[in-house]
């Protein structure tokens, strides 16, 4: 049996998954999300509300201490939307495509067509939801602006828009698994691990 913390993933989103998995490699052993369990309505006024009620209720079905992120764009000649409505900025059954339509048709319409007019950061905070109520939250953020059109095939969300600051230029879905370093929920979760083992934790149930 690993001696690494178990903890139950609770996303429902297979490529945050991914990322999840690929970062918290060798530092926490993750498990899947319980089959069958409905999603959760993510009805929180702010990333943290929405990642405690997603770490919340995975850590009740599981009976076991859950992770969770949730993760915003904010563009400022947008008002700082998409934000906490970032997945669903185009309804609450859109796509990937058609949120990032939307986007760059809002920052047309607010007459954002240069580099400078569109700049944009990526906020994540991630959270651990114990059995006994205790909770542990990190954050991570990366500044940059919005592409003119998507670029690369790489990635998820709004990945294929969004140029890093701290880049050479190429959108996230351009860089790959190069973007973890920088990246948002990278970030988030490597600040996590750091909590983790600042606490010495341990599986806190079987």
């Amino acid at each position: 049996m690993s001696d690494l913390p178990r903890l139950v993933c609770a996303s429902a989103n297979p490529d945050k998954v991914a990322e999840m998995a690929l970062v918290l490699d060798g530092i926490v052993d993750l498990s899947p999300r319980p089959s069958g369990l409905a999603d959760v309505v993510e009805d929180a006024d702010d990333l943290e509300g929405n990642a405690r009620l997603k770490a919340a209720a995975v850590c009740a079905a599981a009976g076991a201490a859950s992770v969770s992120d949730d993760t915003g764009l904010e563009v400022d000649a947008l008002d700082g939307a998409p934000g906490v409505r970032s997945a669903r900025y185009a309804g609450e059954n859109a796509n990937y495509v058609e949120n990032v339509d939307k986007l760059l048709s809002e920052l047309e319409r607010a007459g954002a067509v240069t580099a400078e007019a569109r700049t944009a950061r990526f906020r994540t905070v991630v959270m651990v939801v114990w059995p006994d109520g205790s909770e542990l939250t990190a954050q991570g953020s990366v500044e940059g602006w919005i592409a003119e059109q998507p670029e690369g095939t790489g990635g998820f969300g709004y990945d294929s828009v969004f140029v890093p600051a701290e880049g050479d230029g190429r959108s996230f879905a351009e860089m790959g698994d190069e973007k973890h370093a920088i990246s948002h929920r990278g970030r988030a979760l490597r600040s996590l691990a750091e909590a983790l083992g600042a606490l010495a934790c341990e599986p806190r149930t079987a």
